[in-house]
C-alpha cells in the first residue's frame, strides 16, 4: 500500500526546491544588502556541486543503461529532464535577484560597470592593470590542425576569442581568466563612487593586444562544470591515502556534466565550443549575467559597510564554563550541552588544548571529518603527540570536497606521531566524537565531547549544532569500545548509551516511532518531532506513514531535501513539514519522542538518508539531564513557532511560506538574543528565556 509513487517526492527536485528557498533569502528585505548578495552566490556555489555530483551521477547511470524509476516514479532520464528545466529557472531568478541588487547597490555607491562606462582615467588603470598585472598571467591557446582542443578545468572561467586575419582566415583561441586574481577589481577612483569591473571584461576590452595581426570579431565567455564524484576502490587500495590522492587528479578530468555560456554574438563561435567539449544541448545552459556568481561571496565581505551585513555578535560560554577552574573540572560537576553559534564553540577546542597539555591526560581519541585550514584542534592534537601522548585521529579522507585538505593533515599528524586511521573499508565515518583519559587519583575518568557537527571552527560560526559534554560512565565506555572498532579488529560491543550507524541505528529508529504508534493505539498521547537536514530513506519514511495513520501528531523540520509527502489523507495528514532557511545554516539533529510521558530526546549526526543509516560510521546519542531535555524540547517548540524564515511543506510538493498570525517569531533572532543575554547577565536561566513571551528589555 505504501509502495504508492505518489507517495513520495523526488530527492533531486526536492534539493532544488531547497536552493530556491535559499535563492529568496536575496529577495527577502529584511536581510542586509550585501547578505542578500551572499545568498545569491551560495545558491550558485551549491548549483556546482550538485552538478558535478548528483546530475553527474544520474547521467553515469543512463551512459551504463540503468534507468530504473526512484521511490517517486520518476526514471533517471525524467529525472535529469526535469532537474534541467527547474535548473534553469533557478539560474533565471538568480539573474533576476543580482540585477535588482545590482541597482540597490548603486543606492550606496558602489556601481559594477563595463569598461566602456568608465571615466577616461579610470579606462587608463585598467589597461594599465591589464598590462602590468593580466598580461604577464595569461597565455592564449590557439586551436586549429596542429593545435587540438585543450583540456578546460572544471569551474575555470574561460573565453572563447574569434579571430580574423589580414586574409579573411577565421581562427579561434581560448584564454582562461586567471584565477589567481581577483574577480572583481575596484577602480581607484577620488569620488566617495566605488567602481567595480570584472576580470573578464578588463580581458575582453585589451586582449587584441595578445593577437598581432589578427582582428578580434567576437568573444564569448564560457564555463564548465565535471564530473567530480571519486571512484575508489578500497577493496584492492594497499594505501588508502595514495588511492584518493590519485582519484583527486583523475576529478580534474570528469566528464563535462554542464556549459555556461555567456552573451557572445557568433553562432560559429558558439558551435566551435560546444562541438569542441563534445556536449549535449540539453546541457547548455544560457547565462544572462556574469558567469559563475559565487565570486559575490567573497564581494559581500567589503570592507566599510557594516550597516548593510548582519551585526555582529559575540557567543555565550555558559556559566558552568566560565566558572570552574578547568573544563574537567567544570564536566565532572555534569553534563554540560553546548548550541553553536549561539554558544561558543571555543570550549570544544580548549577541550582539547587542555589535554594536550595535561600532565593527567593520557590519550586522546577523536573523530575528523572536515577539517578547517590551520585547525587549532589538529595543531592541540599534533602537540599532545609530540608531547608523548597516545593520540589517535580518525581522519576521513573521503569527506567530498575536502580531501585534499584532510590529506593534508593527516600526513601531519602522522609526522606528529599520532595514530592516524581512515576508517572502515566502503564506510565513511560521520560520525562526531573525541574522547580524553585522564588520571585523577589513582583511577581512570573519561571525557568525552560529541555532537551534531564537525570539528572546525570556522563553520561553527555559521552553522547550528550542539555538542555534549559529559564524564558519565557508560558512555566513556562507548567511546572508547567505539574507537577500538574503529582501529582494529573488535566486534561491535553492546552499547550502553550510543547507537552506531550501520549497526543498529536504523533499527533504534524503527524502534523508537513505533512505541510512540504503540502509544497512539492505546490511547495515549502519542507525539515525535525530529529536526533533521534531509529525509529520504524510504524505509523510514513508510515507519513514518505507518505512525501517522496510528495518530502519532509528528512534526519534521527538515532543512534541505524531503521525499515524505506530507498531508495525503490516510497516510500522513498527521505529519508537517517545514524547512527553516535564515542566517545560519541549520545543522542540529534532534530526535524528540513523547513516550507516553516518559520524554525521551536523541541528538545523532546522522540525517535519515539511506547513505547515514547504510554506509556511514554514525552516532545517535540520548540527552538524559532533565533540564538538558527541557531546553532542547522547547529549542523544537521555537522552530515550530518560528513564522518569518519558515516554509511549510505542502501536499504537492511547494514550499510556502508561513503566514505570520500573531508576534513575529525568527527562531535565529530569538536565539541570538538569548545568546547576548546570556553573555552580559551570564546566570539566566535558558528555560525562562526560551518561553514564548520573554522579549529582550531594551
Amino acid at each position: 500500500m505504501l509502495e504508492n509513487p505518489d507517495y513520495y517526492l523526488n530527492r533531486e527536485l526536492s534539493w532544488l526546491k531547497f536552493n530556491l528557498r535559499v535563492l529568496r533569502e536575496a529577495q527577502d528585505k529584511r536581510n542586509p544588502l550585501l547578505e542578500r548578495l551572499k545568498f545569491i552566490a551560495i545558491t550558485a556555489a551549491n548549483l556546482d556541486e550538485f552538478f558535478m555530483i548528483r546530475v553527474a551521477g544520474l547521467k553515469q547511470q543512463l551512459e551504463s543503461g540503468i534507468n530504473k524509476k526512484d521511490a517517486s516514479g520518476l526514471t533517471v532520464e525524467a529525472q535529469l529532464t526535469e532537474i534541467a528545466q527547474a535548473s534553469r529557472e533557478l539560474v533565471r531568478r538568480q539573474y533576476h535577484y543580482l540585477k535588482v541588487l545590482r541597482q540597490e547597490l548603486e543606492g550606496h555607491d558602489i556601481y559594477f560597470l563595463p569598461i566602456s562606462e568608465l571615466p577616461e582615467k579610470c579606462r587608463e588603470w585598467t589597461e594599465l592593470y591589464f598590462r602590468n598585472t593580466i598580461y604577464p598571467v595569461i597565455t592564449p591557446l590557439a586551436i586549429d590542425s596542429s593545435h587540438p582542443f585543450p583540456f578546460l578545468g572544471s569551474r575555470s572561467l574561460h573565453l572563447a576569442v574569434e579571430l580574423q586575419s589580414a586574409r579573411r582566415e577565421t581562427k579561434t583561441a581560448v584564454l582562461q581568466v586567471p584565477g589567481v586574481l581577483p574577480r572583481i577589481v575596484e577602480v581607484p577612483a577620488t569620488t566617495k563612487k566605488r567602481r567595480f569591473v570584472f576580470l573578464e571584461d578588463i580581458i575582453r576590452t585589451y586582449c587584441p593586444v595578445l593577437f598581432h595581426g589578427y582582428a578580434v570579431k567576437d568573444i564569448l565567455p564560457f564555463r564548465l562544470t565535471r564530473n567530480a564524484d571519486l571512484a575508489i576502490d578500497e577493496e584492492d587500495a594497499e594505501d588508502l591515502l595514495a588511492e584518493v590522492e590519485k582519484s583527486l587528479r583523475q576529478r580534474r578530468r570528469g566528464h563535462t556534466v554542464r556549459l555556461e555560456l555567456g552573451k557572445g554574438k557568433s553562432r560559429t563561435l558558439r558551435k566551435f565550443i560546444i562541438d569542441g567539449l563534445k556536449i549535449d544541448p540539453a546541457d547548455i545552459y544560457e547565462i544572462p549575467g556574469p558567469l559563475d556568481a559565487s565570486c559575490f561571496a567573497k564581494f559581500s565581505e567589503l570592507p566599510g559597510y557594516a550597516a548593510l551585513r548582519y551585526p555582529p555578535f559575540s557567543p555565550a560560554v555558559p556559566p558552568e564554563l566560565q566558572q570552574a577552574p578547568s573544563i574537567f573540572a567544570a564536566i565532572r560537576q555534569g553534563d554540560i550541552l553546548l548550541h553553536h553559534p549561539y554558544e561558543s564553540f571555543s570550549p570544544v577546542v580548549d577541550f582539547i588544548r587542555q589535554a594536550a597539555t595535561d600532565p593527567q591526560v593520557l590519550a586522546i581519541k577523536q573523530t575528523l571529518y572536515r577539517v578547517g585550514g590551520n585547525s587549532p584542534i589538529v595543531q592541540a592534537l599534533a602537540a599532545a603527540a609530540e608531547s608523548g601522548k597516545q593520540v589517535t585521529v580518525l581522519v576521513e579522507l573521503k569527506a567530498r570536497f575536502d580531501e585534499e585538505n584532510n590529506i593534508i593533515w593527516a600526513k601531519r599528524l602522522e609526522e606528529a606521531g599520532c595514530h592516524v586511521i581512515y576508517g572502515l573499508v566502503g564506510l565513511k565515518t560521520h560520525a562526531k566524537i573525541a574522547l580524553v583519559v585522564r588520571r585523577e587519583e589513582g583511577i581512570i575518568r573519561r571525557y568525552v565531547h560529541i555532537g551534531t557537527g564537525n570539528y572546525n571552527e570556522a563553520t561553527a560560526r555559521v552553522y547550528t549544532d550542539l555538542g555534549l559534554f559529559t564524564a558519565n560512565d557508560l558512555v566513556g565506555t562507548d567511546a572508547s569500545a567505539f574507537f577500538n572498532v574503529l582501529s582494529g579488529y573488535s566486534d561491535p560491543p553492546v552499547w550502553n548509551k550510543i547507537v552506531v550507524a550501520p549497526l543498529g541505528l536504523r533499527e533504534k529508529l524503527y524502534e523508537l516511532i513505533a512505541q510512540e504508534a504503540s502509544h497512539a493505539r492505546a490511547g495515549r498521547p502519542a507525539r515525535m518531532i525530529a529536526k533533521l537536514n534531509s529525509l529520504v530513506d524510504k524505509y523510514l519514511i513508510e515507519k513514518l506513514y505507518e505512525a501517522s495513520q496510528q495518530g502519532v501528531k509528528i512534526d519534521l523540520i527538515v532543512r534541505g531535501i524531503c521525499a515524505l509527502r506530507p498531508g495525503i489523507p490516510g497516510i500522513s495528514e498527521n505529519i508537517t513539514v517545514r524547512s527553516i532557511v535564515g542566517r545560519f545554516l541549520e545543522h542540529t539533529r534532534i530526535f524528540y519522542f513523547s513516550d507516553g510521558g516518559d520524554e525521551r530526546v536523541f541528538l545523532s549526526s546522522a540525517d535519515w538518508m539511506p547513505r547515514n543509516l547504510n554506509e556511514r560510521v554514525e552516532l545517535l546519542f540520548p540527552v538524559e539531564h532533565p533540564e538538558h531535555i527541557s531546553r532542547l524540547k522547547q529549542l523544537l517548540e521555537l522552530f515550530l513557532r518560528d513564522n518569518q524564515k519558515a516554509s511549510i511543506l505542502k501536499r504537492d510538493g511547494h514550499y510556502k511560506r508561513i503566514a505570520q498570525r500573531g508576534p513575529a517569531v525568527n527562531s535565529q533572532e530569538e536565539l541570538l538574543r538569548l545568546a547576548q543575554d546570556t553573555a552580559r547577565a551570564g546566570l539566566l536561566p535558558i528555560e525562562q528565556l526560551l518561553k514564548p513571551a520573554y522579549r529582550r528589555k531594551e
